[in-house]
């Protein structure tokens, strides 16, 4: 049996409706709403409405409901895609939705696809909430009960207590500290100034407002539910506005330096991109935007590891992910053109780039770091960061006329990071 020729996986193009801040105008809008939004806006732009024009979907979502058990499979019952697309869900935390790109090249690149959609949705407005476990567990009993005497029984030990519900926390099951909890003490351990997050920060809106006023989005954004641009950018932001907010992580020691606006707000959104193979795109006469080349996972040990120290700090994974994919590909930090860090608080970028500098691999240049502003000042809808990220990467590279390289890197709940490279000839 011969084994399948690896072929390049090519990134067509994206899309996302415009993320917006929890309990806003998504608040009544399921992660099916959102993620039908995304992929109907990318059918429209790209004629995927035949049958076989897309041969897979995968997506996911970290905040989930019992009705999302199938949530890719219903987006495409949903949406204009053809109804025999198939598809599946895919979830590992802020990573979800760059796993699915991974996901789908995979199988583009062993000829098992010609195309695919890969993306995510999340909805912290319309967070589940859980039966109160006591009660959950008076319930069965309730069910398992052989007799009306024994449901009765059993129901009668339901107290009010009971009827508060199970509400999802932000915290790691492992530590109990919250993702930002975490991040302060990191940002302990590497010495990150506040005036630097806050520079940060500003930088990240700045840039975002830019890329909309010269029509950077126009191919990446479909409205949704009124609005048209991210709810959460503030074209003004400065460093000296962001410095009059008080520390909101850390307070536990001295000198707490993270605020909610060097940190991301909790969002809803979702986003998708395209992903085919270079002779798909041919037949269609689709020039790609880009390429992806390489990609790589890793995690770090944050309950027992060295995490006073900033090694193993829970959004640090990245630190060790892309050394390790730098090594594989031959290249170092300088051979990129742009480098896309996800933003989930800018004191875990400032750590990250620190720790690759120590580990070696080169410095970051501001100039090439998320030029195109990125989730401190788009938001972040957890599963729908990654394809947020492979779409804006593809498309700069592209806008660019000319050959280039970008790096991604995506921190995630759990201790884990999913990075990777796109490249254009």
């Amino acid at each position: 049996m011969s084994l399948p020729s690896v072929r390049r996986v090519a990134v067509i193009g994206g899309s996302r409706i415009p993320f917006a801040r929890s309990d806003g105008p998504y608040a009544t809008a399921s992660n099916q709403d959102m993620l039908t939004a995304a992929v109907d806006g990318l059918v429209a732009r790209h004629a995927l409405r035949e049958e076989g024009s897309v041969g897979e979907l995968v997506a996911g979502a970290v905040l989930k409901h019992s009705r999302d058990f199938n949530l890719a499979r219903e987006v495409v019952l949903g949406s204009t895609l053809d109804a025999r697309t198939p598809a599946y869900d895919i979830q590992q935390a802020c990573g979800t939705g760059l796993q699915a790109v991974m996901a789908v090249a995979n199988k583009v690149m062993l000829g098992q696809l010609e195309s695919g959609i890969a993306g995510g949705a999340d909805t912290a407005s319309d967070a589940p909430l859980g039966v109160n476990d006591e009660l959950r567990r008076i319930l069965l009993a309730t069910r398992r009960a052989t007799s009306l005497g024994g449901r009765l029984r059993a129901l009668g030990r339901i107290r009010p207590r009971h009827v508060v519900p199970d509400v999802p926390r932000n915290a790691e099951p492992r530590t109990g500290l919250s993702m930002g909890e975490h991040a302060a003490v990191t940002a302990r351990a590497w010495d990150i100034a506040r005036e630097a997050q806050d520079e940060l920060a500003a930088a990240s809106h700045q840039r975002l407002a830019a890329a909309y006023e010269r029509g950077f989005f126009q191919d990446l954004v479909v409205p949704f539910r009124g609005l048209a641009r991210d709810q959460n950018l503030r074209p003004a932001s400065t460093v000296e506005k962001l410095a009059r907010l008080q520390p909101v992580f850390g307070l536990d020691g001295p000198n707490p330096t993270m605020t909610a606006g060097n940190s991301t707000p909790l969002t809803d959104g979702a986003a998708v991109a395209l992903l085919a193979s270079e002779e798909w795109a041919a037949r269609r006469g689709v020039e790609p935007l880009a390429y992806l080349t390489a990609c790589e996972t890793a995690a770090v040990d944050f309950v027992r590891g060295d995490v006073a120290g900033g090694g193993d700090g829970l959004l640090m994974a990245p630190a060790h992910a892309v050394p390790r994919m730098l090594e594989r590909a031959g290249l170092g930090l300088g051979d990129f053109d742009f480098v896309e860090v996800h933003e989930a608080f800018a004191s875990q970028v400032l750590a990250t780039l620190a720790a690759w500098e120590k580990r070696g691999i080169g410095t970051v240049p501001r100039e090439r770091l998320n030029v195109a502003g990125s989730s401190l000042a788009t938001g972040h809808p957890f599963a729908a960061t990654g394809a947020r990220i492979v779409a804006t990467l593809a498309r700069l590279l592209a806008e660019r006329g000319r050959p280039g390289r970008g790096l991604i890197s995506v921190c995630a709940a759990g201790g884990q990071g999913v990075t990777a490279i796109l490249e254009r000839d």
